[in-house]
């Protein structure tokens, strides 16, 4: 079967989808049924496309995957500014709820069972806690630091015998999405997310930033006032790229 891929629009450079929670969801549930071979969905946000913009490499890493998601707001309103009123779209889709509108979707369901890979080992406990309605295949925490040689077949191999259709990348960015574009083609069929922060907020460890917050497109403040020292650099830089991309871009036509 042959997938249809959301319609999308050029945002820095990148093919990023014009799509809903609801459209994600159903794409993503017939390529888990239908599919036979693995698919791979970028959550996006300012962050993600100014590294892949400004590093060729990590755009080819990107551009290997199937859907790039509107994750972040900005990405949301460069999209809307080129689409007609009737066509705008009323929302991001947000990596990590994303997350729990497929969850929620599969609940009950045994042949649409979802496996877990990054993490720490007491946050897959809690992630498998809170979904328990969902058929959990798997669940695996990398070691921290430098892989063993054997480590990626490894995973790879648990990934296949899980049977999971669904898989869970929660590497950190950008090495989620390196992990997966390097090992697509090797992959079993089934569905692949990078989806960053999403296994931290959904087991409580780390708070979300309110609503609000995030539909004026603030939530990077937000987590930098919350994590100062770990974060400032990555906002300083990559939300000045994004800036600089659009103008450039813009400039151009």
């Amino acid at each position: 079967m042959v997938l249809a891929e959301p319609t999308t629009r050029e945002v820095i450079g990148f093919p990023v989808a014009v799509t809903s929670y609801q459209e994600m969801v159903t794409w993503a549930m017939a390529a888990a049924v239908h599919g036979q071979r693995p698919y791979a969905v970028c959550a996006a946000n300012t962050h993600v496309l100014s590294h892949a913009r400004h590093h060729r490499s990590f755009g080819a890493v990107i551009s290997r995957f199937d859907v790039i998601c509107p994750d972040g707001t900005p990405l949301l309103w460069v999209i809307n500014a080129q689409l007609a009123k009737a066509q705008k779209l009323k929302d991001r889709v947000y990596g990590p709820s994303l997350m729990l509108e497929l969850l929620k979707a599969t609940e009950g369901k045994k042949d649409h069972s979802h496996f877990l890979l990054g993490g720490k080992p007491e946050t897959l406990h809690q992630l498998e806690k809170r979904f328990s309605k969902n058929e959990i295949a798997g669940t695996y925490s990398p070691p921290f630091g430098p892989w063993p040689p054997d480590e990626n077949e490894k995973i790879k191999t648990m990934i296949a015998q899980s049977g999971a259709k669904y898989v869970w990348v929660g590497l950190g960015c950008p090495k989620q999405e390196q992990w997966i574009a390097d090992h697509l083609e090797a992959l079993s069929p089934a569905v692949y997310f990078g989806i960053g922060a999403a296994f931290a907020f959904h087991a409580g460890e780390v708070r979300q930033a309110p609503r609000w917050i995030q539909r004026f497109g603030l939530e990077w403040l937000y987590r930098l006032c919350a994590e100062p020292r770990r974060l400032w650099k990555r906002y300083a830089l990559h939300n000045s790229l994004f800036l600089y991309y659009l103008a450039k871009d813009y400039t151009r036509g």
